[in-house]
């Protein structure tokens, strides 16, 4: 437990379900008791210097306030060199021990984009739980990754409720065509589902950046840039073009106005259903369709579960891969396989498959696993001019996808402190197989903390040579900790405190 001088200022999760009463807010900490005394000492006439003349008086005063005022801007510029304990409304008290990179205190979040790691970290400081963490990523990834998710995808997700020891499912629903080849996008509704019955923070403040990067821009990364140089620009122009047709480089910035307009449209939708609908009326303008057609839902339900020796293991049913990985987990658990030493094979196949991941976790244990897809890099190909939308090519026949399936493990649903792991793949076709493979290396060396911190050693870049291709992300807990890692290791940025 960490040795602290005051109150932490982690808001513990305190999550919304159907039939739960909603908690007293916590009492608000404020880090302003010094100025607000200090202005009440100078308009206090008992606090007046006795005994010495006016001049004197001020002077002393002056200098008073000049010494305050030099302790407070030392301060401040102390902080702006550690980003991580002024990111939010409520900032985290300093540590007084370390630990290796991807270890945490209180929570962390993993995502293909440092700027999208990075809002997580924000909205968790700012006293958001793992879903507004989570949900607020990955609409910052719908802007900066077009090539793998964006507003015209699906959504799934896996969400372990530590206060309650639920496990739920965001279920994209059936895969439906918009038009010939053009898929159905359920994303915003999905997300904002997931939101309303899970998330902390008002769902306006999580569109916030993601709305900003899109009107004033963002630098074009190393997964963006390097799918725009495999890709070329057809259809993509002038959003992700120079001047000359040629595709946005690496460090180049890009922008996308229309994108934010309807970030800031779903801003203001009070209910799922509406955040979608106003999407999807300006994008069958675009196509020249007659009436919008009856979109499939998402829901949440139960996650399907399989108890094991070592546990229970929690994932999304059909039409994700959910199902699938369970039957290869349970004939690798029953055949005794043995587990190979490096997954990593599995994840380097060169394939153009469009899909992302995020995983967010706190120290008490819950943890959001949020998997998306377009179907192929950039999706169709086809922009809509008025919304920056890029429609996806999924399909029916795209369906289930063998990347889409999270999951957890429960190491003992009787044991409140047990260790819990939580896995999601990401850019591959073989994420069922990723994920079976990796997991039964946990199970044949279960130390979650020598696992994380091995395969964090190194802090996360975005040049590595193997990244671009397939990840597999990975959030923990153990020791009242909040891990993260991937694999490979160093090409998905993480965030914590």
């Amino acid at each position: 437990m960490e040795d602290t001088t005051g109150p932490v200022l982690y808001h513990k999760l305190q999550l919304w379900e159907p039939g739960m009463e909603s908690e007293e807010e916590e009492e608000e900490e404020i880090a302003e008791p010094l100025v607000l005394s200090l202005r009440r000492s100078q308009n206090t006439p008992r606090n007046k210097v006795r005994g010495l003349p006016g001049a004197w008086a001020r002077l002393l005063a002056s200098l008073l306030l000049l010494a305050v005022s030099s302790s407070l801007a030392l301060r401040q510029l102390h902080s702006r060199d550690r980003p991580k304990e002024n990111l939010g409304s409520v900032a985290p008290q300093a540590s007084r021990h370390s630990h290796h990179p991807g270890v945490y205190h209180h929570g962390a979040i993993i995502s293909p984009a440092a700027t999208c790691s990075q809002l997580g970290q924000e909205l968790l400081v700012a006293g958001g739980n793992v879903v507004d963490a989570g949900v607020g990523a990955a609409l910052c990834l719908a802007v900066v990754h077009p090539h793998a998710t964006g507003l015209g995808g699906m959504f799934w997700g896996l969400f372990y409720n530590s206060s309650s020891g639920n496990s739920t499912a965001l279920t994209a629903g059936s895969v439906e065509t918009l038009a010939p080849g053009l898929g159905l996008p359920t994303a915003l509704p999905a997300l904002h589902l997931l939101h309303t019955h899970f998330g902390r923070l008002p769902w306006p403040q999580l569109l916030v950046k993601p709305a900003m990067l899109a009107q004033e821009g963002f630098e074009v990364d190393a997964p963006l840039a390097g799918a725009l140089a495999a890709q070329g620009t057809k259809g993509l122009c002038p959003l992700f073009c120079h001047t000359n047709g040629a595709p946005l480089s690496l460090g180049a910035r890009a922008t996308n106005p229309k994108l934010a307009a309807v970030l800031h449209q779903a801003a203001m939708a009070s209910s799922p259903n509406l955040a979608g609908d106003a999407l999807l009326s300006l994008l069958v303008k675009d196509l020249g369709l007659g009436e919008p057609p009856a979109q499939p839902m998402p829901s949440l339900e139960p996650a399907l579960q399989l108890s094991v020796p070592q546990g229970d293991l929690f994932t999304t049913p059909a039409p994700s891969a959910g199902p699938e990985l369970l039957e290869l987990l349970k004939s690798a658990l029953h055949s005794r396989t043995p587990s190979p030493t490096s997954c990593l094979s599995l994840l380097q196949t060169a394939m153009t498959s469009g899909n992302s991941a995020v995983a967010t976790v706190d120290s008490s244990g819950s943890m959001l696993l949020l998997t998306s897809s377009i179907n192929s890099s950039f999706g169709s190909g086809h922009l809509s001019p008025r919304t920056g939308v890029l429609f996806s090519n999924l399909v029916a026949r795209s369906a289930p996808s063998a990347w889409a399936c999270p999951l957890i493990l429960h190491g003992s649903l009787d044991d409140t402190e047990s260790d819990m792991l939580g896995l999601v793949a990401s850019g591959m076709p073989r994420g069922t197989k990723a994920i079976t493979c990796t997991l039964l290396n946990h199970l044949a060396a279960p130390q979650i903390q020598q696992q994380t911190q091995h395969q964090a050693q190194q802090r996360p870049t975005e040049s590595t040579g193997v990244c671009g291709q397939g990840n597999l992300l990975q959030v923990a807990v153990h020791a009242e900790h909040a891990h993260v890692s991937s694999v490979p290791s160093g090409c998905c940025p993480f965030q914590g405190y």
